[in-house]
């Protein structure tokens, strides 16, 4: 096998991925039940053993089977003798399960601060003008010192603009209260996603998904997401927000001879899906830049017509699996993956994609030099992890073993926004009069009156009374 190379399967040839390429992100797709899995799974066993900690969304479950050693079956063994495997292996991959929502793995969380606001803005699917106002929300909290750790705080700071419209106005701009009041309610269909979970604190640090084993292999770092992607605006989000903290995160590395990380991204359709042109020019951009940061992007997807071209023209790495032109819109993907290839004497691209078998892609990868090989028809290797899911039993023994164990499962909630502005409110309510009820007026008024005319009654009886007192005594004189 060629030195610094991942084997992916065989055509007339070995078929690999170069190393110092791999951060050169890549895209894997085809129709359902055609291998796709599979394919990233042999990529992630193979970039963990050549000490390179991986991302992957595992949306079926199919995934985890990765931490666990396969078994010998038949048509995997007559796969391997296919490809020349040899000698086959069946062995685990260290692996990490997490889980936004805590269930399947180690809780991931971010703060609100963290993800900020246009990410939010893109979670909530907010207007310009509600967009605006969030904006506002966040530079109110950075000039007055409130962290916004989880929603509560959020929403406190929200209902405390209400309550100074006027006062930020003339600064800030116009924050209406029914543009407040939309965001506050789109707050609520967050956290009934499961979004209360997600934003807190001890907040990810992002160092643990760069861990390796004591024998130098990356850990496969699997988020469970058949629950979270029901919600698509969440999985997008929180993925994209992923890829941005890496960004900001590592350093400036080049070119390295193998990834600091690989990010494969499935179902990557709902990062692009009704995505503003400000969030999609974002996305490119971070594509394109965190190259050099040593993170490989891997787009998992079943049509190549889901990646806009701005980043399809970043992904040089490709693993086409078949698909099946029953639609007008199938026969333009199909053209539009052919085309995509450098062109393969040997055959008609576009016609062989639609006669891929399970198991079988098109390959093509940048070579030594940066330029896409000639597209091969190729069978892919069979795994030396399980296929299919593991036990609940075999995912909690995972879990307790892993090293980031207790760090994360406790969620801890320190002062923030929501408790300085409660301290404020109630310190202004007592500072403030007491309000009086119409009814109590009405009371006081008639209090008022009375006590007024009871005191003109007992003056003209005191006025009467001195007078006659002066008068009797000068009449006895």
């Amino acid at each position: 096998m060629i030195e610094n190379t991942i084997f992916l399967g065989k055509s007339d040839k070995p078929q690999v991925l170069y190393l110092p390429m791999a951060n050169r992100h890549g895209l894997v797709t085809g129709a359902t039940g055609t291998g796709k899995t599979v394919s990233l799974q042999i990529m992630a066993e193979a970039f963990s053993k050549m000490g390179v900690p991986v991302f992957a969304a595992d949306i079926k479950g199919d995934l985890s089977g990765i931490s666990q050693a396969g078994k010998s079956i038949d048509f995997l063994d007559e796969r391997a003798k296919q490809v020349g495997l040899n000698p086959y292996t069946h062995e685990a991959t260290p692996t990490m399960f997490w889980d936004v929502f805590g269930e399947q793995g180690h809780p991931i969380r971010t703060t609100i601060t963290e993800m900020g606001p246009l990410m939010l803005s893109r979670l909530m699917g907010l207007t310009d003008a509600q967009e605006g106002a969030l904006n506002i929300a966040f530079k109110i909290a950075d000039e007055e010192g409130l962290a916004l750790l989880d929603l509560k705080d959020l929403r406190a700071l929200l209902k405390d603009l209400t309550e100074r419209g006027k006062q930020i106005t003339t600064e800030y701009g116009n924050v209406a209260t029914a543009t407040v009041g939309a965001i506050l309610r789109q707050l609520i269909v967050i956290e009934e996603q499961g979004g209360d979970r997600f934003f807190g604190e001890p907040a990810l640090d992002i160092k643990d998904f760069m861990r390796t084993t004591r024998d130098g292999r990356g850990y496969v770092n699997i988020i469970a997401a058949d629950k979270l992607v029901s919600s698509p605006m969440l999985y997008a989000t929180f993925l994209l927000w992923l890829m941005s903290e890496l960004f900001q995160t590592l350093p400036e590395i080049g070119d390295p001879e193998k990834p600091s990380l690989v990010f494969f991204f499935d179902e990557a359709h709902l990062l692009f899906a009704d995505a503003p042109s400000g969030l999609l020019k974002k996305i490119e951009q971070t594509v394109k830049l965190i190259r050099s940061k040593g993170v490989g992007i891997y787009f998992v997807t079943q049509n190549p017509l889901d990646i806009p071209d701005s980043v399809l023209a970043q992904l040089g790495n490709r693993v086409q699996h078949a698909l099946r032109a029953y639609t007008p819109r199938d026969q333009q993907a199909v053209k539009a993956a052919a085309t995509t290839f450098r062109a393969n004497p040997k055959f008609n691209t576009e016609k062989a994609i639609t006669e891929l078998g399970k198991g079988e892609a098109l390959v093509s990868v940048l070579d030594p030099h940066g330029v896409p090989t000639v597209v091969e028809r190729t069978f892919i290797r069979p795994p030396s992890g399980q296929l299919g899911p593991v036990t609940p039993a075999q995912r909690q023994a995972t879990i307790a073993a892993s090293p980031v164990a207790g760090k994360y499962e406790t969620m801890v909630d320190r002062e923030s926004a929501y408790e300085k502005l409660r301290v404020k409110a109630v310190a202004h309510a007592s500072a403030a009069p007491v309000p009086v009820s119409p009814t109590t007026k009405i009371i006081q008024k008639e209090a008022g009156r009375f006590a007024r005319q009871v005191g003109y009654s007992l003056a003209r009886q005191l006025g009467n009374a001195l007078v006659r007192g002066v008068l009797g005594s000068l009449t006895r004189r």
